[in-house]
């Protein structure tokens, strides 16, 4: 049975100083200036107003709760600290983020499984997904919050229908930057798995989707193991012959407290890995 009562609750701490103090609301056309001249002075701090946005700060608790009566029977909560930075992107580092006491019914995790076998064209793909640590709630609430998507190839990215992302979320490879080549040839690994590294600045919070390379998953994993920040939901989908079920398998049995979905055994690819992320972004067909 779904849940008939949820509780979203976003809290937004600003940096002290940033914000101007309370007064009351003048509604008086101004004096001894037209309307041209109040435009003019007002574009003319639109560089302070740019240099104050950057230094803008603050955290983020997003909470999910079911409730009876007045009662909260489970709950999912995340704590982000966010800020801007020199470019004015978002970069999240997730201060808390405890496990999920909510039970999802089986129709949640059948919407994402339906999308997939439509992707893959096959029914006996169903029995092979495996849902871990929450991942419907965790994936949809991030997404919601405006995480970034980082995926491994260009074909997951292309197959993401911006239209369903419900917080103009960043969609973003890396594999194709000129720093990958050399660095992979540095660490002795594939371009794949090197590209991942371009990842740390945006990794905490984000949904991480492979749909491609076995050695990302792997590296991914690695980077978890060092101590890398971490995303808000994996789907580790990579497909193949060699390393996919393998890894695969790793993820589920070590996520390092991260929700994941996987489809276990050489099953997987870039076209079920976007229907996955597409499902989680907006319910329905």
């Amino acid at each position: 049975m779904k849940p008939a009562l949820f509780q979203l609750v976003i809290i937004a701490l600003y940096v002290p100083g940033l914000c101007g103090q309370e007064s009351t609301l003048v509604t008086d056309p101004p004096k001894g200036m037209t309307p041209e001249q109040v435009i003019q002075r007002f574009t003319a701090k639109e560089k302070d107003f740019k240099n104050a946005r950057k230094k803008c700060s603050y955290r983020q608790t997003v909470r999910f709760q079911t409730l009876q009566g007045v009662e909260s029977t489970s709950e999912y909560r995340q704590v982000t600290d966010v800020r801007l930075d020199a470019n004015g992107n978002k970069v999240k580092s997730t201060v808390l983020s405890p496990q999920s006491s909510m039970q999802l019914s089986p129709e949640d995790e059948a919407d994402i499984v339906v999308r997939m076998v439509h992707a893959c064209g096959s029914t006996d793909a169903a029995q092979h997904i495996r849902f871990g640590g929450g991942l419907v709630v965790a994936a949809r609430s991030a997404l919601r919050s405006g995480a970034p998507i980082l995926c491994d190839s260009e074909m997951v990215t292309h197959g993401v229908t911006r239209a369903r992302l419900p917080g103009g979320n960043e969609v973003r490879c890396t594999l194709h930057d000129p720093r990958v080549a050399p660095l992979a040839e540095k660490l002795g690994t594939t371009r794949s798995a090197a590209a991942l590294e371009l990842w740390t600045e945006q990794l905490a919070g984000a949904v991480v989707a492979i749909g491609n390379a076995p050695t990302a998953l792997f590296h991914l994993l690695e980077m978890l193991a060092r101590g890398a920040p971490r995303p808000a939901a994996i789907l580790g989908i990579p497909v193949g012959f060699v390393g996919a079920a393998e890894s695969k398998e790793a993820l589920a049995a070590d996520p390092f407290g991260v929700p994941y979905l996987i489809v276990r055994g050489r099953l997987g690819g870039s076209a079920m890995t976007a229907a996955a992320v597409n499902a989680l972004a907006r319910a329905g067909l």
